[in-house]
């Protein structure tokens, strides 16, 4: 039987994946955005292909920051690993186990019809991608390491990432002002001080259940869970009013449901910031479809909400203002410098949505109870 393969072209999305690499046995793809990326599918280290490309990566290594640049190399062959002649180089490069070649299959290193063991006719090259995930360039592999020098060439071209489309981006997000009114912001604050609150996470799916996981090198933030139904239904009268027309207007979404009543602080004390993240990569959240961020305070420094895949620059909407973005959206809380910013955080789903969140309720562990971070 003839063996097809997957070909992707510049412009294309990447294929957004989960696999292992030597530190993390569910490496999310997708939190590598905001840079420019190597994917090398060298297939082997065992190759003479591979021998040199790893060869000429460990040559540049300084290239490969985290920042501006990361690399991955992809390996079908457990023998890199067991042998341990392919190990990662933190920070900037790493190594995917795609032993079952799921990986090189979505990228066409492998071919479709390939049996994870079994020998392959595969393709060596290395794909270029822009910070958005999405191809630049694809180098196949060439004798006596000409695609290696292509390679570092092109790398060398290219722009700062926030400049990769040829000018600065604007983060596809709303900014509205005046969802809450400064006395209920202050309302709401209070709630938070008087209570408290706790330290919470963020939720990764562990051994098949969506648990929340504790990291305050990723995320330092103290939460409280609004009870009160007076609060809720007010809360709820505000969004509708002012949020929800805005998403049918703009995006031609039919928001109709709320998860959480959340109110957050970030200190300055605690360096409170979260890092790159995404809200809906797991089976427990895989239901929410927009975030909403609405600032309580303004006597703060810091604490603002960036999105890394458009650029540096953060927003800090004023007192009662809200940013509203897709939860797929890749986005951080800078660190508070100063002061604390209070902020209620709840997202917005719709009746196709929660259709989802029911039939994936049986991954929620019941660890995490009635707050699902993020």
């Amino acid at each position: 039987m003839q063996k097809t393969f997957v070909n992707l072209m510049r412009g294309d999305p990447a294929p957004r994946f989960r696999a292992a690499t030597e530190s993390n046995p569910q490496y999310i793809f997708d939190a590598v955005a905001g840079r420019y990326v190597v994917l090398c599918f060298f297939v082997s280290g065992g190759t003479p292909g591979a021998a040199a490309a790893l060869q000429a990566v460990a040559a540049n290594r300084h290239r490969f920051d985290d920042e501006r640049l990361c690399f991955f190399g992809v390996t079908v062959d457990p023998n890199d690993r067991d042998s341990g002649r392919i190990q990662q180089s933190l920070p900037g490069v790493r190594y995917f186990w795609d032993f079952d070649g799921n990986v090189s299959r979505s990228y066409g290193a492998v071919p479709r019809e390939a049996v994870a063991g079994e020998p392959v006719n595969a393709r060596q090259f290395s794909v270029v991608l822009d910070p958005t995930l999405r191809v630049l360039e694809i180098i196949p592999f060439k004798p006596e390491g000409a695609a290696c020098a292509e390679l570092f060439a092109c790398l060398d071209a290219l722009p700062p990432p926030h400049l990769h489309a040829g000018q600065p981006l604007q983060a596809p997000v709303l900014v509205l002002p005046n969802v809450f009114e400064p006395a209920f912001c202050r309302d709401l604050i209070e709630l938070h001080e008087a209570r408290g609150g706790r330290d919470t996470g963020f939720m990764n799916d562990v051994a098949g259940k969506t648990v929340e996981l504790l990291d305050p090198g990723r995320k330092r933030r103290r939460d409280f869970i609004v009870e009160d139904e007076g609060v809720i239904l007010a809360v709820q009268r505000r969004i509708q009013r002012r949020i929800v027309p805005e998403i049918a207007r703009l995006f031609f979404f039919d928001a109709t449901r709320i998860e959480r009543y959340l109110v957050g602080c970030y200190t300055a004390e605690d360096g409170g910031h979260f890092a790159a993240h995404r809200d809906n990569t797991t089976k427990g959240t895989a239901h929410r479809r927009f975030a909403v961020s609405i600032n309580l305070n303004d006597d703060f420094e810091g604490g603002e909400v960036s999105f890394p895949e458009y650029g540096a620059p953060g927003f800090k909407p004023p007192v009662g203002g809200a940013v509203v973005f897709s939860c797929s959206l890749m986005h951080a809380v800078s660190a508070v410098s100063r002061g604390r910013r209070y902020a209620f955080l709840p997202f917005l789903y719709d009746e196709a949505a929660a259709r989802i969140r029911a039939a994936n309720n049986r991954f929620l562990d019941p660890s995490v109870g009635a707050y699902k971070g993020g």
